[in-house]
């Protein structure tokens, strides 16, 4: 691979991650079917997955829906 290849890449990368990490776009992810909770879940998934969110944003989020 080339060095010019190697920064599209990495420019890429970054474009990737910045556009998945906008406000935006976690708004339209919560609206998928696939990133809700179903009502059923069992109670320790459901903490296990409100830690894992605490977690990624710092502790600063609220529970889940």
């Amino acid at each position: 691979m080339t060095r010019n290849q190697a920064e599209k890449g990495e420019r890429l990368a970054a474009e990737v991650r910045r556009q998945f990490g906008a406000e935006a776009m976690t708004r339209f992810l919560h609206t998928l079917p696939a990133f809700r909770i179903e009502a059923d879940t069992h109670d320790r998934f459901r903490q296990l997955l409100d830690r894992l969110d605490q977690v990624e944003d710092g502790g600063t989020r609220l529970r889940r829906q």
